[in-house]
């Protein structure tokens, strides 16, 4: 029996992918499309329109009629919605990234964990079937010990160019899970991460892998028109491998994973990234965002898998007190000589002991 789909989103993404790919497959008995929910009436009910589905009045009543949501509205909202969804026992097609915050994607996981719903994240080219024939072979093949990957894209003049969560946060946050999509099942979780700023919303990203492998990746959406790419190499004992050159059917993408969420909702096993992946890429990125703030190195956490941040606060302060002990600063020692980046490292680990015990952050209150 097909799954019955509801779309969250009423935007040019929500509209040209999510509803009229669902549309069509529901024509060819592949899924079922219920109906469509955004925060706007009108626009609800003319993305509705455009794919001829019913418009839903509120996203309870759309989850009500539903098994699964596909959501294409911004990762802080999804993310909520989502964690509501799964509660209601909904499987979920997720965009990347899942959140922009690693809480909330931890959240977010557990969530999905407790409710034992199946998820799948829409990294595009993971569901183009040259690009998975790749992975796979590459996988399998193994022995990668580095790898540089370089996503370049034009926003302006697109139909993303008025998207406001990515003027705000950028190549990285919007880009960047592409890549690490690509990236990560080659070379494995990330362990620490350096990122640079460069020209427009450019980020370098110097990545070191649990594996031991290290790579790289160049990230923007602000490049000349002529110097757009999609490139990934990894290289390691067996040589080179260079991603497909190939111009993928985005829509038959996304039909892919609609087609992998139905067969892991059935219990089928599938090799598709879910949200346990999607929760590691918020990691890294997030890693990323605070090292290119910052201008240092960050560490990225090991996270058990279906935890909602459980024991941060004993992390935090394992560090603190490693960090401490190594640089002689106590209470009563308020001159330690201690190097400038690991003064500012300790000034985060504060603050966010703080919050972590309801404390007021000083120029918070």
């Amino acid at each position: 029996m097909a799954l019955r789909f509801g779309v969250v989103g009423t935007g040019h993404w929500a509209r040209t992918t999510h509803g009229a790919t669902l549309a069509r497959l529901a024509r060819e008995g592949r899924a079922e499309l219920a109906g469509v929910w955004g925060r706007d009436p009108a626009r609800t009910a003319a993305a509705a329109s455009a794919v001829g589905t019913t418009a839903y009045p509120s996203f309870d009543a759309l989850l009500d009629d539903v098994d699964a949501v596909t959501f294409a509205v911004p990762p802080t909202a999804q993310a909520l919605l989502a964690e509501r969804a799964a509660a209601a026992g909904r499987h979920l097609l997720l965009e990347k990234p899942v959140a922009t915050d690693a809480d909330a994607a931890r959240r977010l996981e557990a969530a999905v964990t407790a409710a034992g719903v199946a998820s799948a994240v829409f990294f595009t080219r993971r569901y183009d079937p040259a690009t998975a024939a790749w992975v796979a072979a590459a996988r399998a093949t193994g022995g990668w010990t580095g790898g540089h990957g370089e996503w370049s894209a034009r926003i302006e003049g697109g139909p993303y160019a008025d998207s406001a969560w990515r003027k705000e946060l950028g190549a990285l946050w919007d880009v960047g899970p592409h890549a690490l999509g690509l990236m990560l099942p080659l070379l494995g979780e990330v362990a620490a991460v350096t990122a640079v700023p460069g020209p427009g919303d450019t980020t370098h990203l110097v990545l070191r892998h649990r594996s031991g492998a290290s790579s790289s990746a160049t990230l923007s959406m602000t490049v000349p028109v002529p110097a757009k790419a999609q490139t990934l190499v990894a290289y390691g004992d067996n040589g080179r491998t260079a991603i497909p050159d190939v111009r993928f059917d985005t829509p038959e993408c996304f039909a892919n994973a609609v087609s992998a969420l139905v067969r892991a909702a059935a219990g089928s096993e599938v090799e598709i990234p879910d949200v346990h992946f999607g929760r590691h890429v918020v990691e890294v990125l997030a890693a990323a965002d605070l090292s290119r703030r910052s201008d240092r190195t960050v560490e990225v956490q090991m996270h058990a898998e279906g935890q909602a941040g459980d024991g941060r606060l004993e992390e935090v302060e394992r560090r603190l007190a490693e960090m401490d002990a190594r640089y002689g600063i106590t209470p009563d020692v308020q001159t330690a000589i201690v190097p400038e980046e690991v003064a500012d490292e300790r000034r985060v680990l504060v603050e966010e002991r703080r919050r972590l015990r309801g404390e007021t952050v000083p120029g918070q209150a």
